[in-house]
């Protein structure tokens, strides 16, 4: 099929007053210090109930405020000069500034200060406060109850709880290197980011008990002693030995411990980890370590036994549960499950004993988020991309009859946040045209009231034209990119190119956001003279199962097609110097960059490639084995997609970029590459960032930017 290609619109975000040039600080930084766009601090929903508050904090007063939705009145709830007041009767530390707060409810919220859980409540009018309970200061992670005010939390690999009384219980004892409880799992995949859960009234904790002894030991070294020091970590290779996982759950009361059974192999995930809202039983999400079968199960929270398996969810290239079960209104008969077994994440309502009420949200497009339910209306507030892959709008949906309904007057990208009851709905939003408003929300009467319209502070600036892109494949599938010019550009004229990618799982680059571009030094080369474009692939995130799984097995090669896509629309314009193509990416990125430098060479003249994974067998199990199988299990896959065997296809200029102190993309992929190149006598350049993890981050980000800046000056232009 011959390939279409043709152009969506013409965006461009140029002023009349633009007049001045981005600083290599302003375009790395900027957004969140010189150029940030306002905001409203801490904005929130108080607690359970339909006010609520943000702090009001500049140079006259530093206060939190509530306000009440229904006509907007507003009143000041504390300053920070009395919350230090009351600190400094108790001998705590002074804050500095406002910490973040947690609503119990309209009268009271607690803050974590000084290692210290503290609760401020208004009563007649005053704000007395409370030190509740303390967690020492190595404590992590940790988790505060509020409801019963405890605190479980995590020191040298052992649980430990807090209560108001000062009683300190220590949960487990065997805590090591090899043995880890309460800490998150499974490498942060599938949606887990902490091992510590609460039930729901706080007479029981579960957690995580994570048994390393299997797996391999890697050194992380940290060079900036003398002599260095080595940190041994963790590290489950593809193909190799993965840790092994248990839940254990915790009686308070009782001091019961239990675990829960399970007769099947160890070598399998333990995910979604979700409480019944009685606190009667736990929901678990067992998927086996070939990640296409997944048993939804609910176990006995007092015994650990099996109650059932509820149901089961199977696909020949990969089951990825990625969210917890989502109880209406804490009703424990029915809950809601995230799936994708229709190709795209939509919303399933189940009875608690596993039976298929309906499907509630459907289409060709995908749910973001679960906001909240209106149970009078019975409709479900959310997140998703309807109307468009590259936005995400607020909906509403009817459970019983699925009818869904659009809540945003404008369209765009949006965090929102809707009141416990469903009422009332806080909606924060930016599109290419609107650096950030915020609004609230009557959903009943649909009234509503913009309580911030933020200034464009890049108002003044030299920023690029931007203009959206769609392209078919050869096979219709359809790629949205961006391409972007120089303010001042001049269609008479040839530009250097750079494509900038990731291509990867979970990461989409083309967004309708503020700034438009997505990414400041996008602007910033545009003014020194570029035009840079930017593509999402097969493989990347927000278009469906079929669009992210079309990588199965391979990953790396689907993406360059797609991508070269890319690169035959830019050679179609009589302004890009197709002889000054240059690329750059970090992570998936890196990985991208280097496979076109190596298996598709001279297509770029330089590239830039941070943090790569050049040999999926040196990545992690669990996100390795979802797309790509083990080595012995699909070693055509993962020879032709290793680059450390090809260095000598090199053609161009290629910079290597790594921290040291990678954990994630461990810093042996790129030193093992390097190695190859010394013995074949191929040249490239490589720069380290010593005691940096996977990403280069704060101040030390405008030293790396600056870097590849130059190398693309001193190649490419």
């Amino acid at each position: 099929m011959k390939k279409i290609i043709f152009i969506l619109c013409f965006f461009t975000v140029q002023a009349f007053a633009q007049t001045k040039n981005l600083s290599m600080q302003e375009a790395v930084l900027g957004m969140s210090t010189t150029l940030a766009i306002k905001n409203l601090k801490q904005l929130k929903w108080m607690g359970s109930s339909e006010v609520y508050s943000y702090i009001l904090d500049n140079d006259s007063e530093k206060v939190i405020m509530k306000v009440n939705p229904l006509n907007f009145e507003s009143e000041a709830v504390i300053s920070l000069e009395k919350m230090n007041q009351l600190l400094q009767v108790k001998s705590i530390k002074k804050l500095s500034t406002f910490p973040d707060l947690t609503w119990i409810d309209e009268q009271s919220f607690y803050i974590l200060h000084d290692n210290q859980y503290i609760v401020f409540r208004t009563v007649a009018g005053q704000m007395p406060m409370e030190v509740v309970t303390a967690q020492p200061e190595n404590a992590e992670p940790a988790m505060f109850h509020e409801k019963s005010r405890q605190v479980a939390y995590v020191m040298d690999n052992n649980i430990y709880i807090d209560n108001q009384q000062r009683n300190t219980i220590q949960l487990t004892k065997d805590g090591s290197s090899d043995i880890a409880y309460g800490v998150s799992v499974h490498r942060n995949e599938f949606g887990i980011d902490r091992g510590l859960f609460w039930s729901p009234s706080g007479n029981a904790l579960a957690f995580y008990r994570m048994d390393q002894t299997m797996v391999e030991h890697y050194p992380v070294v940290n060079w900036s002693a003398v002599p260095a020091t080595v940190k041994m970590i963790k590290y489950p290779f593809a193909g190799r030995k993965s840790h092994h996982v248990t839940l254990g759950i915790y009686h308070v009361s009782s001091k019961k411990m239990v675990y829960l059974q399970t007769d099947e192999s160890a070598e399998q995930y333990w995910t979604t980890v979700t409480w019944s809202p009685d606190d009667k039983f736990i929901y678990v999400s067992l998927l086996n370590r070939e990640q296409n079968h997944l048993r939804l199960k609910v176990y006995d929270a007092n015994t650990g036994e099996l109650v059932k398996t509820l149901f089961e969810e199977k696909n020949d290239r990969y089951v990825e549960p990625q969210n917890a079960l989502y109880f209406i209104n804490n009703d424990p008969s029915q809950f809601i499950w995230w799936s994708q077994r229709d190709g795209y994440m939509h919303l399933y309502l189940f009875s608690s004993d596993g039976t298929l009420k309906r499907q509630i949200t459907q289409g060709s497009w995908l749910v973001n988020e679960i906001l909240g339910v209106n149970t009078k209306t019975n409709e479900m507030f959310f997140t998703g991309t309807k109307e468009s892959p590259l936005q995400k709008n607020v909906y509403a949906v009817n459970i019983g009859t699925g009818k869904i309904r659009l809540v945003s007057n404008t369209l765009g990208t949006h965090t929102a946040s809707v009141s416990k009851n469903g009422n009332f709905l806080i909606d924060l939003y930016s599109n290419r045209n609107t650096p950030r408003n915020i609004e609230i929300k009557n959903l009943n009467t649909q009234a509503e009231k913009r309580i911030l319209t933020a200034n464009n502070t890049l108002a003044d600036y030299k920023l690029a034209n931007v203009e959206n892109v769609k392209l078919y494949t050869s096979d219709s599938t359809l790629l949205y990119g961006k391409l972007m010019t120089p303010h001042d550009f001049d269609a008479t004229k040839k530009y250097p190119v750079i494509v900038y990618l990731y291509n990867g799982p979970h990461v989409q680059l083309n967004k309708d956001v503020f700034p438009y571009s997505g990414n400041l030094w996008y602007d910033y080369m545009t003014e020194r003279g570029y035009v840079v474009f930017v593509l999402d692939g097969r493989g990347s995130s927000n278009r469906g199962f079929a669009f992210e799984s079309a990588v199965h097995r391979q990953l790396g090669t689907l993406e360059m097609e797609d991508q070269m896509t890319g690169v035959n629309y830019l050679k179609t314009l009589s302004y890009v110097d197709t002889n000054r193509l240059g690329i750059h990416g970090w992570s998936f990125g890196g990985f991208m960059t280097t496979s076109f430098m190596l298996r598709k060479p001279g297509v770029f003249k330089v590239g830039v490639a941070g943090g790569p994974v050049l040999d999926w067998s040196m990545y992690e199990v669990m996100y390795t084995e979802r797309y790509m199988d083990t080595p012995s299990e699909n070693p055509d896959g993962y020879k032709t997609n290793l680059l450390l065997d090809k260095v000598d296809q090199l053609k161009g200029k290629l910079l290597m970029i790594h921290g040291t102190d990678d954990d994630v993309v461990v810093w042996q992929h790129s030193l093992l590459f390097q190695k190859n190149c010394v013995s074949k006598g191929v040249q490239m350049d490589y720069y380290v960032y010593p005691g940096h993890p996977h990403n280069v981050r704060g101040k030390d980000r405008v030293h790396l930017m600056q870097k590849i800046t130059d190398y693309f000056d001193t190649n490419l232009k």
